[in-house]
């Protein structure tokens, strides 16, 4: 947890200067592929992710140290090829977890958030889910089990692994000669991230491309065919939290509103998208069927809006930035509180970015619970041994914090009442 934390502490600040020089590079280069909203929304979603891995919030079923305690029949030296090993079974179980959760519906409640923007760039990358509680596909990690890699070396090479699979969220980049045919490159991963009949469900790789080849799902973006992202129901929020949870919540209503027992069981299984006839004729859903002629989720957001749901940002990285610099000193259950402010300050920022009037009721609930923070513990966390009074800052901003979202709430009220008087 603290080592982990430990790691992003330095790598959160490297993609967020990429994300902001792709988003420079792309106004530079008259191709600007990073709304700010939608970026925002991405960045928080990254941030609400790492703040539950830190925290420890999944199980295992079958843990890799067990199966490794069970299963081994031989023990690898640590080395040059124990670490290839484990990174090669890690793309080998990353592409099967990765199909699975995109071909059944229960799954794919795991893996929405991750194709939610309506936008290909760096940002959406960082769209990962909170929602996974339990791990139940560690052994597709057998054969490293069976070959002896130890827990140690899997749990350095995992975050490695993963990091490696930021670059290609990008369309900046073109096709790349023959890397083509050996990694996953950013036109693998446009096919992948389209919603274009002939790109769903494709190009499943992490690292290597030739899982998809050898696996049959391997498809070549096409000169002609311009991809269009996003996934075919839209999830029309800004919130990192409510997206990673909206899937789960139409299975729960569709297996409670049909009539059919065999459906209420089946639903879970079924092809991503599956709904009941009779639920679904009852309660239809918008669903995407011309990929060029439709409307990106925009709400109305003005300058303002825009320039303090940046603040915010930066205060909500400021803080998890302290959280991860010292979670040893926070300890338990310091550390659950801690992420549960975390938590809060995401939800509040996007619902007012979705412009909903229960933002200020968030916000409201975020402010008062660090003002209980900081008075049962005298500072904010231990903050005032590095900087003496910070926590009267931190205070101060609660305060303004509040005043400031009641303000956007009230002018988004007046503003939405006017256009109902026009309309």
């Amino acid at each position: 947890m603290e080592t982990y934390g430990k790691i992003l502490l330095v790598a959160m600040p490297v993609f967020l200067i990429l994300v902001l020089l792709e988003k420079w590079y792309g106004w530079y280069k008259g191709m600007d592929t990073v709304r700010n909203m939608d970026m925002i929304s991405s960045l928080s979603s990254g941030i609400t992710n790492v703040t539950k891995d830190v925290l420890g919030l999944s199980i295992a079923i079958i843990s890799y140290g067990w199966m490794v305690d069970k299963l081994a029949l031989t023990h690898i030296s640590s080395g040059f090829w124990t670490y290839f090993i484990a990174f090669m079974v890690l793309d080998f179980s990353g592409y099967w977890v990765h199909r699975i959760a995109h071909e059944y519906n229960l799954f794919w409640n795991n893996h929405i958030v991750h194709h939610s923007s309506e936008e290909f760039n760096l940002a959406c990358a960082l769209r990962q889910s909170i929602s996974v509680f339990f791990r139940i596909f560690t052994f597709f990690l057998l054969p490293a089990a069976i070959l002896g890699v130890p827990q140690e070396v899997i749990a350095i090479v995992s975050p490695l692994h993963l990091f490696a699979q930021f670059w290609y969220h990008t369309r900046h980049i073109g096709k790349m000669g023959f890397l083509e045919n050996i990694i996953v490159t950013p036109s693998h991963h446009r096919v992948h991230h389209a919603i274009n009949p002939i790109y769903l469900d494709k190009n499943y790789s992490q690292i290597f491309i030739f899982w998809d080849k050898l696996f049959g799902t391997y498809q070549e973006e096409l000169k002609d065919v311009p991809p269009v992202y996003g996934i075919t129901r839209p999830v029309q929020t800004w919130n990192p939290i409510k997206i990673n949870f909206q899937h789960l919540w139409l299975l729960f209503k569709d297996a409670w509103r049909t009539q059919n027992l065999k459906d209420k069981f089946r639903i879970w299984f079924m092809p991503t998208g599956w709904r009941p006839a009779d639920v679904a004729e009852k309660y239809p859903l918008h669903k995407i069927t011309d990929v060029y002629h439709f409307d990106k989720y925009d709400p109305k957001a003005s300058m303002e809006l825009h320039t303090w749901c940046w603040i915010q940002l930066v205060f909500m990285l400021a803080f998890i930035s302290y959280f991860f610099g010292n979670i040893a000193t926070i300890g338990s259950p310091g550390i659950f509180y801690y992420g549960g402010f975390i938590f809060l300050g995401i939800y509040a920022i996007t619902d007012l970015m979705d412009r909903n009037s229960s933002a200020l009721f968030w916000e409201t609930v975020k402010n008062l619970f660090g003002i209980y923070l900081v008075y049962t513990q005298g500072d904010w966390f231990g903050s005032d041994s590095f900087i003496p009074g910070i926590k009267m800052f931190i205070l101060a901003y609660f305060v303004i914090s509040n005043l400031v979202t009641a303000y956007f709430v009230k002018r988004h009220y007046k503003e939405d009442h006017q256009q109902l008087q026009i309309t």
